[in-house]
């Protein structure tokens, strides 16, 4: 988000986290205005337009596993909170698309409730980042707020392409760049650390590893392994019971596993198992910490600190810079318009909440926005969902 707001102008003056590894990046990359502490009720932060957070995911996130009652999921509140002290005229939230149902959907009140009736006027949104120009497929939660005043939700600039659900969207707009794109130019990489640029290294696959890379053609995944290649724990998790809200590892179904990605179609998500589960595709190996990081959209020459689990961690939860600098554009150009002084009293509203673009919804999902709707429902329904609750009628035939 930094490097996001960085290019589009702003003057970032502050930050703060808990991991060792993201204060000693940041200030590697921006400067010494971060510091490295636990928030308290009495922490103090200094008088800034905006402020933007991303409370950690690990509460939330499909990636890994979920729990119940984690206590970094209460940093949901804490974040309402430091925006109703500090009062900034805008704000932007970014999280995992499991925090729309996680604790059965009481973070996302956490977050709205305290805001709304500080006077924040509200979008929150489940995006893919490949609508937005960003080289893979990666939805996220995004809440763009404004005090006293209504911001805009950046339109798409993209037409996603490769994955479900994706090919009938933004017809009108130019396709979304692919992995050829985001890894073109980039040499063969180094066999030994740190690589050139930083951390485009890979080392041989030996093995299993080799063995599974031999036979996986382009967009092929474990599932495509005869069964001796497979995981051990491949087929003893293909069949268990689909529990909606359950992190991958234990959710019923196939798992992926390893995946062999294709050149001709936007990535899938990086995480931060992506350079262990990604395999390069055409070549017998993984894909290299700077391939994520480009596929990230961060630039070659930013630099990433602490073990190398540190670093394909740090790019795993990154917000994608090109994303990032779509929504500080948007809102340099909407605080330029707005008069000095502006006032901010009464409540706000929830402008608009979009917690899928699909027509079908998982019970969690539904309960919550049903919830939602009933408590800040003076808002237009997405369209997908007034259509979805209309009635059908059919002419009958003989």
């Amino acid at each position: 988000m930094a490097l996001g707001f960085a290019r589009a102008g702003f003057n970032v003056i502050y930050a703060i986290d808990n991991y060792a590894a993201a204060v000693a990046t940041y200030r590697e990359n921006f400067g010494d205005h971060v510091q490295q502490l636990t928030i308290a009720d009495d922490t103090d932060f200094p008088k800034t337009d905006i402020i933007v957070g991303g409370p950690p995911c690990q509460g939330f996130s499909s990636a890994g596993v979920r729990k119940h009652g984690d206590t970094r999921n209460s940093l949901v509140a804490t974040y309402a909170d430091i925006i109703v002290r500090n009062r900034p005229q805008a704000f932007i939230f970014e999280n995992v698309e499991g925090f729309l149902t996680a604790e059965n959907g009481e973070r996302v009140f956490d977050l709205l409730a305290p805001l709304i009736d500080a006077g924040y006027n509200i979008h929150l949104r489940k995006i893919n980042a490949a609508e937005y120009g960003v080289p893979q497929h990666r939805k996220r939660v995004i809440g763009i707020g404004g005090l006293g005043w209504e911001p805009d939700f950046p339109a798409p600039t993209h037409r996603p392409f490769g994955a479900p659900g994706t090919f009938a969207k933004h017809l009108n707009l130019p396709p979304t760049p692919t992995l050829a794109d985001a890894l073109a130019g980039l040499a063969a990489p180094d066999e030994a650390l740190p690589g050139s640029p930083q951390g485009h290294f890979a080392k041989p696959l030996r093995g299993v590893d080799a063995a599974r890379a031999a036979v996986l053609l382009e967009g092929q995944t474990m599932r495509d392994l005869p069964p001796e290649l497979r995981h051990d724990s491949y087929n003893r998790r293909a069949n268990r019971r689909v529990q909606d809200g359950t992190a991958t590892a234990r959710r019923g179904g196939a798992p992926t596993g390893v995946r062999r990605l294709r050149f001709d179609e936007p990535s899938k998500t990086i995480t931060g198992g992506a350079r262990s589960e990604f395999l390069h595709p055409t070549e017998a190996r993984n894909l290299t910490i700077r391939e994520c990081a480009r596929i990230q959209t961060f630039p070659d020459d930013f630099i990433f600190k602490g073990a190398l689990a540190d670093q394909i961690q740090l790019i795993g939860n990154a917000v994608p810079p090109h994303f990032a600098q779509i929504l500080a554009e948007s809102l340099a150009r909407q605080l330029a318009s707005l008069p000095n002084g502006l006032p901010s009293s009464g409540p706000g509203k929830l402008l608009s909440f979009i917690p899928t673009d699909s027509i079908g919804y998982s019970p969690a999902l539904r309960s919550v926005t049903d919830r939602v709707l009933e408590l800040f429902g003076n808002m237009p329904a997405p369209a997908h969902l007034a259509l979805a609750s209309l009635p059908l009628f059919a002419n009958a035939t003989s």
